[in-house]
């Protein structure tokens, strides 16, 4: 993997993973069932609307081998029925091509998602010719087979889930060989539906330090901060180091113009690869590391290492305390223990996140103790007199030291102090005002900036003031299109990541991801936010949005068959590994801390409510606006 260095010495990887062999993926074909077969006992057809979740946590899936005189229809169903097994290297499923198939067929090289498994169809009305396609047979021993269905996603080789819409098509040629009908030409790679998606892979983070780039030196622990940067992987086959060789091939496409990794170029597991012992000491085999090689900078890998496998042990019984990195023929290069880890690790940024707020009945801001109740912030904000100017939005610094809110009619902007006798300072005011104008709610960073959308039907923009009090700056947008306009803004603790609520034409609200880029220009630091991609395209409409996690969102949002709920996304668009969020009415607003353990909050006509326990919501008081440091 070439590189270049990015800041702080760590390398920004030049070209994007690529995918060495073992693990999961494809670009071709789909699932309709499947062939199990149990650890013991009779084999026998479990199909795919058989099977339930439950099924899947503790008991592998093995495939069935093709049976004699299987029918063209017959081996290609029961091929895609073998591709969502549990069998490591589909060597059953190979069993269904022909021995020259066997040897090219890449299993590996991507996986399309499509709604529900593929639509199996027979093509009648074009004869194979001899010579086509490499066959050199009659007519009568060959079948060509038309898989067909509508795309959901696509997993590409490097494990990068991407929504994908659109229709799915792929065509099989069989050929007789030796009396038995075997696919002899298929894309590489695996299809399948989303249900048994879902089954069979789940989502991971791995970590990658923030690249803040001129802005490097604004905070003491920015280049500490590791970015979640989402694969999916097996569940039941080697999740631990799937997820390991993920990290060591570098970060996604989309993230790596703002992360950077302590590992080299070329660094690659060997040998046992990664092992745990009885004492949770996670030991790693590594090719590809200089003999001079800092100490700081493998530090720095054993962080990374920890933090990933951290996310995947969630759902497995693999505990680890300890990260230790050796080379390939067994000598010490570092450890670290899992608290040496939290010196490097997401969420340094998020600042104090322990505490809600939210704007009461009398446009006072209130912040909720533990036991649920609510009182005034001891600033002037906190007050219902004169000098508290009334606000419709808000958002608490991460130091919980100042905040910054709207006020009622949208068009001006204000910081204040949380404690202490200091008054408001406008530090914006808006062309517009107005429900369907003026600004957006506000949201800081982990930098200590401050970032707005104004919403100015003839003039909208995304603003950025350092510090919470510099001039309001304007940020391009690209990916924005004629006619959209940023509704809601919320920005990542680390600085380079924002999710926006953005409207159109038809004026449904989609959530989208972009990048902060941060570079030396001839007046400064000149910030961007670029390459915008859609987190939630199953939902028409989206309402509110919160960060809930490293890689997780929360929203209210209304799929195209349903009602507005409250839900988590994923910042890739894929699977949540978390339980769903209980059913609330009428919600319209959500807040959520980046440090997962924290309970929700959510607006709804009636009132605040919260989250306490994860299981039922329960009101608070009446008023609007909740929120958490951010």
């Amino acid at each position: 993997m070439g590189g270049e260095r990015a800041a702080g010495g760590r390398i920004r990887a030049g070209v994007r993973r690529w995918r060495r062999g073992a693990g999961l993926f494809a670009a071709g074909l789909v699932v309709a069932g499947c062939a199990a077969m149990p650890g013991d006992g009779p084999v026998q057809r479990v199909e795919t609307s058989e099977r339930s979740d439950n099924d899947t946590q503790g008991v592998r899936v093995w495939a069935v081998p093709p049976e004699d005189d299987d029918s063209p229809t017959q081996i290609v169903r029961g091929f895609l029925e073998a591709i969502t097994s549990d069998d490591p290297d589909f060597e059953t499923a190979k069993e269904y091509l022909t021995p020259e198939r066997r040897e090219e067929w890449e299993p590996f090289a991507g996986t399309s998602v499509l709604s529900a498994g593929p639509q199996v169809t027979p093509v009648t009305d074009s004869p194979v010719e001899s010579g086509e396609h490499g066959v050199d047979a009659a007519q009568d021993d060959t079948q060509r087979i038309t898989l067909s269905g509508t795309r959901m996603a696509s997993v590409d080789e490097s494990r990068v889930y991407a929504p994908r819409s659109g229709d799915y098509e792929a065509t099989l040629l069989l050929r007789r060989t030796d009396g038995q009908w075997r696919i002899d030409d298929l894309p590489d790679g695996l299809v399948m539906g989303d249900a048994d998606f879902s089954r069979i892979y789940r989502s991971v983070n791995t970590f990658y330090y923030a690249d803040l780039g001129a802005e490097s030196g604004r905070v003491e622990q920015g280049g500490d901060v590791l970015v979640a940067d989402p694969v999916v992987v097996r569940r039941r086959i080697e999740p631990v180091s799937d997820a390991i060789e993920a990290l060591l091939d570098g970060p996604s496409e989309w993230l790596d113009p703002v992360v950077g990794s302590a590992f080299p170029p070329g660094a690659r597991m060997v040998g046992d690869g990664a092992r745990v012992d009885d004492s949770q000491r996670l030991t790693l085999w590594l090719a590809g590391i200089p003999a001079d090689w800092p100490p700081s900078r493998c530090e720095e890998m054993a962080a990374q290492l920890l933090h990933t496998v951290r996310d995947v042990r969630d759902s497995t019984s693999v505990e680890v305390s300890e990260a230790r990195l050796l080379t390939e023929s067994g000598g010490r290069l570092c450890s670290l223990s899992e608290s040496g880890a939290e010196q490097h690790a997401p969420g340094l940024l998020d600042g104090d996140t322990e505490r809600p707020y939210f704007l009461d009945a009398e446009h006072r801001l209130v912040s909720v103790a533990d036991d649920g109740t609510a009182r005034p912030v001891q600033g002037v904000l906190g007050r219902s007199d004169a000098e508290n100017p009334g606000l419709r939005s808000v958002a608490i610094d991460r130091t919980r030291a100042y905040a910054a809110g709207v006020s009622t009619d949208g068009q001006r902007l204000y910081t204040a102090p949380l404690t202490g006798g200091e008054g408001v300072t406008e530090v914006y005011a808006g062309a517009t005002a107005g429900e369907d104008a003026g600004l957006s709610a506000p949201s800081w960073d982990g930098l200590g900036d401050l970032w707005v959308a104004d919403r100015n039907p003839d003039d909208p923009a995304l603003l950025r003031l350092t510090g919470g009090r510099g001039e309001a700056v304007e940020i391009p947008v690209d990916g924005l299109r004629s006619g959209q306009r940023i509704e809601a803004v919320r920005v990542a603790s680390d600085g380079v990541r924002i999710a926006m609520l953005i409207s159109g034409p038809d004026e449904e609200e989609t959530l989208q991801l972009g990048r902060i880029e941060r570079a030396e220009g001839a007046d400064g630091v000149e910030v961007a936010v670029s390459d915008l991609r859609p987190v939630a395209p199953q939902l028409v409409d989206v309402a509110a949005v919160s960060w809930a996690g490293d890689s997780r969102l929360v929203v209210v949002g209304r799929p195209s068959d349903g009602v507005e709920q409250l839900l988590y996304v994923q910042t890739d668009g894929s699977m949540v590994n978390t339980p769903s969020v209980p059913g609330l009415n009428d919600a319209t607003g959500v807040a959520a801390a980046e440090e997962e353990s924290e309970p929700l909050l959510a607006e709804t006509a009636g009132g605040i409510a919260w989250l306490a326990d994860g299981t039922q919501w329960k009101k608070i008081d009446g008023g609007s606006a909740p929120v958490y440091p951010g």
